[in-house]
């Protein structure tokens, strides 16, 4: 009987609903709802310079603008790397690559400058052969209107007319002497232009051409490029320089100027109050 009466006093008291805490709690960071992120975001258009014949050469994305996260902010500095095949419609330039940077905004249009040019890796491997030396050179140029621009360039030498010899490899000082002059031309080629000029001169490949040209003298090359070119350097800001490389690119959208006619000026004056 007294087992039977310690066990009625000592049985456990129901919780209370509500009291425990933990029990009601539901679990942190429940599910958010899937949100599709490219509704959030919205189109550029790439403006190329004037420089180059197709100007509308692509679009870029970005997250529209947020409170202080302006999306023209986030597109400034931004870099594009475009075949100079679709720049210019012509398949023959399509070992080449031009970086295009995002210099300022216009409404939808994204308004680049020359950023820097290299060839494809498929064109570079397929320049190198045995039995000839392969001669490399660089310089730091500073154009006209204050960018300082670094210049690769790779040549390689060949045989001379009528050789029986298997190989064409130059001795150092030939060498030496043929990284001089390419050295030269390059400095002087580019420092007596501005971007856009310099621009002009390396697409048609003329500094290459010159080069091989000074250098058959010391010996025969071949295959002379410009093989990559870096801007190092940027001069302050300036939008009416920009403009100078878009041409019209800014000015699509404005109208026409109206004339008036001489004879319906007269009619108004003639008019009696």
């Amino acid at each position: 009987l007294l087992l039977a009466a310690t066990k009625s006093t000592t049985t456990r008291p129901t919780m209370a609903v509500g009291k425990n805490k933990r029990l009601t709690k539901s679990k942190k960071g429940g599910k958010k709802k899937a949100v599709d992120p490219f509704l959030k975001k919205e189109w550029y258009d790439i403006k190329a310079p004037s420089v180059f014949s197709v100007r509308k050469c692509g679009k870029t994305l970005i997250t529209r603008t947020q409170g202080t996260k302006i999306a023209s902010e986030g597109l400034k500095g931004r870099v594009f790397e475009v075949s100079l095949a679709d720049l210019n419609n012509d398949e023959d330039q399509q070992y080449r690559k031009i970086k295009l940077c995002c210099e300022d905004v216009q409404g939808y249009n994204v308004l680049t400058n020359f950023h820097g040019m290299d060839l494809t890796r498929d064109k570079l491997c397929s320049l190198i052969k045995k039995w000839g030396s392969l001669i490399e050179a660089n310089e730091t140029v500073r154009t006209t209107d204050g960018y300082t621009i670094r210049l690769f360039c790779i040549a390689f030498t060949t045989k001379m007319p009528n050789q029986m010899k298997k190989t064409c490899y130059a001795q150092s000082a030939q060498i030496r002497a043929i990284r001089k002059k390419m050295v030269e031309i390059m400095s002087e080629e580019a420092s007596k232009c501005d971007l856009k000029e310099l621009v002009q001169k390396l697409i048609p490949e003329s500094i290459g051409a010159d080069i091989e040209k000074a250098c058959q003298c010391i010996f025969p090359l071949r295959d002379v490029y410009i093989r990559k070119v870096k801007v190092l350097k940027k001069p302050k800001f300036d939008i009416l320089k920009l403009m100078e490389m878009h041409g019209d690119a800014g000015n699509e959208d404005t109208g026409a100027g109206v004339s008036r006619e001489e004879p319906l000026v007269e009619e108004v004056k003639g008019l009696k109050v």
